[in-house]
């Protein structure tokens, strides 16, 4: 799960969780959203956790350095 799916999860959470208003028999809105909030925050910690070696900052596993010798020739 990436960056952007999990601030979805985030938003869409937040808004069952604190702006929707629903009574219902057997199903609680507001009890999916804030899972809903709780899994999109996971996300984000995961995806920072991870973030190096999936190649997005530096210090990645897959980069490689190559150097180059001044030769001089007489």
């Amino acid at each position: 799960m990436g960056i952007g799916v999990s601030l979805f999860l985030i938003a869409v959470g937040a808004v069952l969780a604190f702006a929707v208003h629903v009574t219902s028999n057997g199903f609680d809105v507001n009890t999916v959203g804030v899972i809903l909030l709780a899994v999109g925050i996971f996300g984000v910690i995961l995806s920072m956790f991870f973030w190096s070696s999936w190649g997005g900052g530096g210090g990645g596993t897959n980069r490689e350095t190559y150097v180059e010798r001044d030769r001089t020739v007489v």
